[in-house]
């Protein structure tokens, strides 16, 4: 009886014990629950704390006219002019603000080598605006590894506004990585980005606009680029802060920079027979015929192993053709890197002057590239609108004798290679121009151009046709006449 007592006593405490170590438990689960809850509120809460934020940076006009600012619109237009963007909202938005991660998933995962190449970038601006500039710095402050990012260095190409002069030289003092180097002439971005580049201590040179903001991660992919071949020209995605609103906007993938005749640099789409035989990823580089320009890094040493850019270039303009043709005949190759994203604000127009006529600046690049570069498809960019720049009289495009001894030296491949090899899918009959119509009527007594008569032009001349006659002016656009054949343009 005594043992059955001390069993039913212990089978009571045992009861106890297990009833209250259930109770323990589910009390310990609901404490759980409630911590997870606060962690997932925190979380929750952290990130509509973020989208407010990106939000913050949409358009914010509206917002301003409600928080009583008068005629926003006004002084939106009265700045435009200085940047030929929405100045008035870019001063607006913080230097350092947060922008949209925009790269494909799978590049947060990928692996680059741990002894990558250090850069020097070079940004070259002249009369920027102020909050523009600064925001391309502190992009890539924030968004470079500092083992890597050697220097950030300014080229100021003579710029005549003075907050560009003693307030940026203080307000850079506190990045020692930053250095300043002032031009004392107008030399143009050319010759801007050559002098950034001649001081450069950096490995791999990075040329980026002044009015770009870098996206997260974007670095590494272009050094890793180089790392595994110096001769490839890594180049990011070059995305859009819109000049109206300063947002910032997506692109397509696979987009690669093309030009069509004359010479005219433009987007175009991957074909999609040539993704599918390459099983291309959305993260996968993509092989570019001819860069935008503007963004891109280059091994230093390769850069002027290269001849660097042709120094006969003036101010802007061709420059991005004259390098690539040279890259991919001579051995190096271009390439646009998805896991790497740059916005860029696209402008209307330019808003500071050429030092000299920007058409014929222009124009001349543009010759001293086709006859350098182009071998006998030369006549396909004079035979689209460009014939009259044949009369040497009209135009000096200096001498060339130093860009054609280099092509030599560096032995080359023809222009015919990069046709069929790098941009096979662009149209390139070889058909020589004729000339102008007027040429062909030179064995009449006067010399005379046919011409579409616009409203610009003497009533007196108009037919019911709309033709008419004009003494011929090869410098008057007007007075050129197209011949089509198939899907080019030449002058007939």
């Amino acid at each position: 009886m005594k043992v059955r007592r001390y069993l039913r006593g212990s089978g009571r405490v045992l009861a106890f014990v297990f009833i209250a170590s259930v109770i323990w438990l589910l009390f310990d689960m609901a404490a759980l629950r409630m911590s997870l809850n606060d962690v997932n509120s925190q979380l929750l809460k952290e990130r509509v704390i973020r989208e407010r934020e990106l939000l913050k940076q949409k358009p914010r006009v509206t917002e301003l006219v409600k928080g009583g600012f008068k005629h926003p619109v006004q002084r939106v237009r009265k700045r435009w002019d200085e940047g030929h963007f929405n100045v008035y909202l870019s001063d607006k938005i913080p230097v350092d603000r947060a922008i949209p991660d925009t790269r494909p998933e799978m590049c947060a995962q990928n692996l680059v080598h741990d002894d990558l190449p250090s850069t020097s970038v070079i940004f070259c601006f002249v009369d920027e605006v102020w909050s523009t500039l600064l925001r391309s710095v502190h992009s890539v402050l924030n968004r470079s590894p500092p083992h890597l990012l050697k220097e950030i260095i300014l080229v100021d190409d003579f710029s005549t506004k003075d907050y560009l002069k003693e307030p940026l030289d203080k307000y850079m003092s506190q990045f020692p990585k930053v250095k300043i180097i002032r031009l004392k002439e107008r030399q143009g971005l050319i010759r801007a980005r050559l002098a950034g580049a001649a001081v450069a201590k950096g490995e791999v040179l990075t040329f980026l606009d002044s009015h770009i903001e870098c996206n997260v991660g974007w670095l590494e992919p272009l050094l890793e680029r180089v790392y595994l071949d110096r001769k490839k020209v890594p180049c990011p995605v070059i995305e859009v802060i819109s000049d109206k609103d300063m947002s910032y906007m997506l692109v397509d993938n696979f987009q690669r920079g093309v030009f069509k005749w004359p010479l005219v640099f433009g987007w175009s789409a991957l074909p999609e027979e040539y993704i599918k035989k390459h099983n291309m990823t959305v993260a996968d580089p993509i092989r570019c015929p001819v860069m935008a320009g503007g963004l891109f890094s280059i091994d230093k040493k390769y850069f002027y192993e290269l001849g660097a850019y042709d120094p006969g270039l003036d101010v802007w303009g061709g420059e991005n053709m004259e390098i690539s043709f040279k890259i991919w005949m001579c051995g190096g190759e271009i390439e646009i890197i998805p896991c790497s994203r740059v916005g860029h604000i696209f402008r209307g127009q330019n808003p500071y002057k050429f030092p000299k006529d920007r058409q014929k600046t222009v124009e001349r690049n543009l010759v001293r590239v086709a006859e350098v570069w182009l071998d006998e498809y030369k006549d396909l960019f004079y035979g689209h609108g460009y014939h009259h720049l044949l009369d040497r009289k009209a135009i000096d495009i200096g001498n060339l004798t130093e860009q054609i001894e280099l092509r030599k030296r560096l032995k080359c491949k023809s222009f015919k290679w990069y046709l069929e090899n790098v941009y096979p899918d662009m149209d390139a009959p070889l058909a020589k121009a004729e000339g102008l119509v007027c040429e062909q009527l030179q064995q009449l007594v006067f010399l005379v151009c046919f011409c579409l008569l616009q409203s610009q032009y003497s009533a007196s001349l108009l037919h019911d046709s709309g033709f008419g006659l004009q003494p011929c002016d090869n410098t008057k656009p007007e007075l050129r006449w197209f011949h089509k054949s198939s899907n080019s343009a030449l002058v007939g």
